[in-house]
């Protein structure tokens, strides 16, 4: 099932309980809302129940597909599918642990069991991520928007995770141009002051700039006279030359540590809307989904994340 939802069976299971127990007060509110001309009753009714509709809304995530194969799978034309997605998300945005909830949390630990809690081994990872946009019409935009690093149109994203893989924080979106250090610098969420921010080499000059953060980044280098002990050191090989052993293995233990925020970008990615060519402003609610099978593993209690 996780191939075509982004969820196993034991997380849909555990997710829809949730939208259910919210969605007749959901409904009264959105059928209520001003400007609305019609009585609470009268209007369209969904043709599908509500664990299918959700059942779409996820699908639609994973895959990307068209409204029209989307429609043709589950026996509605496109409007229909437009319209039972939109009419969702809000309420699942309520139910999923969002990062700026998670993020909101970490601003209330009060004792180290809680600090621990969000920041096991007292260690945060930060990075950023692009997603391919269509090439922009505009001669000023397409510059604006072209990533010299994938040599393509981007919008990228910065996140915050922890050891486990929890995304802690997520910017918006900004330009693809725009530098991952010069990003942070706008947006540099607040962490506890005793957790390490582990960054990699596009973050040179973070602990200048930001000496109260407890930062940790790598020295990349191509002396091979270093001394390699930890994995702090990075070495670069040069054309032609080949690594040795030591070096090698400094440069794995560097890549083991980087890795967890690797992973949870992936994990977001594997939803296509996501990882395909950037249409839809819908990360928020994938980093959502994510969270919400991270904090499942981890044993969180969902409820102090819901809306």
């Amino acid at each position: 099932m996780s191939a075509f939802t982004g969820l196993s069976i034991e997380e849909f299971n555990r997710l829809y309980p949730m939208i259910a127990d919210r969605y007749e007060d959901y409904e009264k509110k959105r059928l209520s809302r001003e400007g609305r001309k019609k009585d609470i009753g009268q209007g369209r009714k969904f043709k599908l129940d509500l664990i299918d509709r959700l059942l779409m809304l996820l699908v639609y995530y994973r895959l990307y597909i068209t409204y029209t194969l989307a429609g043709f799978l589950f026996n509605l034309d496109q409007s229909n599918v437009y319209r039972n997605i939109k009419h969702l998300e809000p309420l699942v945005k309520e139910c999923i642990p969002l990062p700026d909830r998670v993020h909101k949390a970490t601003k209330k630990i009060k004792n180290l069991e809680e600090l621990l809690k969000y920041f096991p081994e007292m260690k945060a990872f930060l990075d950023a991520t692009e997603q391919e946009i269509p090439r922009p019409k505009n001669k000023r935009r397409r510059k604006s928007y072209y990533s010299g690093k994938k040599k393509r149109h981007t919008v990228k994203t910065q996140i915050i995770t922890n050891k486990d893989g929890l995304i802690i924080h997520k910017t918006g979106h900004v330009h693809g141009r725009k530098h991952d250090y010069d990003l942070f610098k706008d947006k540099h969420p607040p962490i506890p002051k005793d957790v390490e921010m582990n960054v990699d080499l596009g973050y040179q000059g973070i602990d200048k700039d930001f000496p109260s953060l407890k930062s940790r980044i790598p020295i990349h280098t191509n002396l091979r006279f270093v001394v390699l002990k930890i994995f702090d050191f990075h070495v670069k090989r040069k054309r032609g030359k080949v690594l040795e052993k030591k070096e090698k293995r400094c440069n794995k233990k560097f890549n083991r540590t980087r890795v967890v925020v690797e992973h949870a970008i992936g994990r977001m990615k594997k939803f296509k809307i996501m990882g395909s060519i950037f249409r839809n402003r819908l990360k928020t609610i994938v980093s959502g989904l994510t969270n919400f099978r991270a904090m499942i593993s981890s044993g969180f209690d969902l409820n102090g994340f819901v809306a």
